[in-house]
């Protein structure tokens, strides 16, 4: 079978280079739309359930919502783990299902069963809400906006009805939760002197309240029943009737009458100051040492880091001109620096690692048609494995590129040694006159080292299998390791089949072979030789060593630390911030606010944003007295000094639980 590959290979070995020219053609203008990530996705299929309860403690929250929900969703197909959370207002139900289940049939099947529950649980319970499927390292950006013009509720109407919407808009953005968001309404703070003294009650009041309004808390007052306009019919036309809503500020609501069971009536600012407010916060955000709006960005599974960050950019520079007077900061958080930075550093490294792959062959082969040949297999291995991926809809992130730079040492072996065979048996024939075909010596010079090589890459690929079959955090991370490390293989043995013969062929029929002994092979060969004929003779110093070596590995191997991955020079940090249960608002807020201060005095450190209690529909389903600081520190700073600086400043809150992490590491 390997001769009728090698010999097809150079009957038609123009298909062949064309082909591998239009593999790399096409190649390049793939790997451009291949998605590019930190890691691989390694979380499980997920589905979170979350029901808003105003009001609600968390037992009641517990016992009326969150109970319920878990009884309907029992049994589901494929459900491994059932996960819940009550507190102050909130529930939420994280369901886990087995590994290779069918996202979509999940949640359709947790739709139905939500459905069928649905109606029986509190009516102030707000109804249930499947979350939008996230990555597992969802949050792409944290937006921070502060305005010295505009009041908090203002901002926030602004982000309610022009940022969000925009930013959702952006292919891959699964979910924009805003912390620190108050929403408009008209309060009306009853005087219970005034009332008192008036003789009415306070349903006397919430009845005229609702009643005047198409909304209310009252869900059987009239104003709970939203009439239609209807139309009017004059001259031939029918005209539609829309209604004009009489209460629009605080100041109209000043005119509603109240009127009492025996027929009294006063007006509502006799009774209730009238104001323009919002509800009562269940979190916030402090932004650069003040308040502000935190706006997080999370991305679907599926969706590219580099594009969603770049897609949000430019929606915000598109609406700066209509947001006068709010400040928009898109760095508090951006992961696309460090995958930018990984990436630019990554070809760096690449390169240098190309010109010296060059100067080795050069230097040792001592012919350029043959460090040609090998330098042409290299790149065509990489890409075709990376092909293979970009077929399966993989991710390029530092689990695929560790396993191509693994494979990388038996790719440019595949590639030398084919090539230098076919060399010496090319010599050695014209040396002794022979009359075989160069096509011929070229097919049995390439079967004469590709039968042994390919059992050895295929040994080398069933090497990897047991990761195939790990299980867990380790499985998620290391399978696509293996896999382009076993597809780089496989590509490097195909290419060496195919490729690494035509080109042979069509270079070096006509040319010459004669040996040139390389100068720097030929000095090593003598550095070598030497060694070997002292090591021959007095063995023991060698069998010594090997000892020394051994033991010394023993040794150290109990003081290695054991982490699943190494440290990443991230430039941006997160503080969890977790006060006691029962902290106030104002309090968290004020200690959130001089953190804010002492770390934007810390150089190097450029921005400041922290996320208090919770936002509607998010990932943080926590209480009031838990928060997260995020900042992030320039490039151009010292990074050692600079953490140093900020764990030392963490440090300084004694009485909180805190820690300074990056954002990757928390996640795993």
């Amino acid at each position: 079978m390997l001769s009728s590959v090698v010999s097809s290979s150079l009957r038609f070995r123009f298909l062949v280079l064309a082909a591998a020219v239009a593999l790399m053609v096409f190649g390049i203008s793939r790997l451009r739309e291949m998605p590019v990530d930190v890691f691989p996705e390694f979380a499980p299929p997920r589905v979170e359930i979350q029901t808003p309860t105003p009001g609600l403690s968390p037992e009641e929250v517990e016992g009326l919502v969150t109970i319920p929900l878990e009884q309907a969703l029992q049994g589901l197909d494929g459900l491994d783990i059932m996960r819940s959370k009550s507190v102050e207002q909130l529930s939420s139900i994280l369901l886990i299902f087995k590994p290779g289940t069918d996202l979509v049939l999940a949640r359709q099947q947790v739709q139905e069963r939500v459905a069928l529950v649905a109606p029986t649980l509190p009516s102030w319970a707000a109804p249930p809400t499947l979350m939008p499927p996230l990555s597992s390292t969802s949050r792409t950006m944290k937006i921070g906006l502060t305005s010295s013009k505009l009041s908090p509720v203002k901002l926030s109407e602004l982000t309610r009805w022009k940022i969000r919407p925009r930013l959702m808009g952006v292919r891959g953005v699964a979910n924009v939760a805003v912390w620190g968001q108050r929403k408009r309404s008209l309060q009306v703070q009853i005087d219970p002197e005034r009332l008192r003294a008036t003789g009415f009650t306070q349903d006397d009041v919430m009845r005229a309240t609702s009643d005047a309004l198409d909304v209310g808390l009252l869900q059987y007052s009239n104003g709970a029943l939203i009439g239609a306009g209807g139309w009017l019919e004059v001259d031939g036309q029918q005209l539609g009737i829309r209604h004009t809503p009489p209460i629009v500020t605080a100041k109209d609501l000043s005119f509603v009458t109240v009127t009492s069971s025996s027929g009294e009536k006063v007006r509502l600012d006799d009774v209730a100051e009238l104001v323009e407010g919002h509800p009562p916060l269940i979190g916030d955000a402090v932004i650069n040492d003040g308040p502000g709006l935190l706006l997080i960005v999370e991305k679907f599974p599926w969706a590219n880091t580099l594009e969603v960050t770049r897609g949000v950019e430019k929606a915000l520079d598109d609406l700066k001109p209509g947001l006068p007077g709010a400040e928009i900061d898109p760095e508090i958080f951006r992961p696309a620096t460090f995958i930018e930075m990984s990436i630019e550093n990554l070809t760096t490294a690449l390169l240098i690692g190309s010109v010296l792959v060059v100067l080795v062959l050069i230097a040792f082969l001592y012919e350029w048609r043959t460090a040609l040949i090998s330098l042409v297999a290299i790149p065509l291995s990489l890409m075709a494995a990376l092909m293979v991926l970009y077929s399966r809809g993989a991710t390029i992130n530092v689990m695929v590129l560790a396993g191509l730079i693994i494979a990388l040492g038996e790719v440019v072996d595949d590639a030398i040694i084919d090539v230098e065979n076919i060399v010496r048996r090319l010599r050695q024939h014209r040396q002794e006159g022979s009359t075989k075909s160069t096509a011929r010596i070229i097919l049995e010079a390439s079967l004469e080292v590709r039968n042994a090589i390919v059992y050895a890459t295929l040994i080398s690929a069933l090497a990897v299998m047991p990761v195939f079959f790990l299980e867990g955090l380790s499985g998620a991370f290391f399978r696509p390791l293996a896999l382009s490390y076993a597809l780089a293989m496989l590509a490097s043995m195909v290419v060496a089949l195919t490729v690494t013969p035509a080109l042979s062929l069509m270079l070096l029929n006509r040319a010459p072979v004669e040996r040139h002994e390389p100068p720097l092979a030929k000095w090593l060969q003598r550095g070598y030789e030497g060694f070997l004929g002292r090591l021959i003779r007095t063995p023991r110093p060698a069998y010594l060593s090997v000892g020394v070596i051994a033991l010394a590995g023993a040794l150290a191997l109990p003081q290695l630390g054991q982490q699943l991955l190494p440290s990443f020079k991230e430039r941006d940090f997160l503080m969890h911030w977790l006060t006691k249960p029962g902290t106030s608002l104002p309090e968290m807020n004020r200690i959130t606010t001089l953190a804010s201060l002492e770390l934007r005095d810390i150089p190097g450190v450029r921005n400041f944003g922290a996320h208090i209690g919770q936002a509607l529909f998010m990932d943080e389903v926590v209480g009031i007295y838990f928060g997260e600081n995020w900042i992030s520190i320039d490039p151009k700073a010292d990074y050692e000094e600079t953490v140093a600086q900020v764990q030392a400043t963490v440090d300084g809150y004694p009485g909180l639980f805190r820690d300074v992490l990056t954002y990757l590491k928390e996640r795993i």
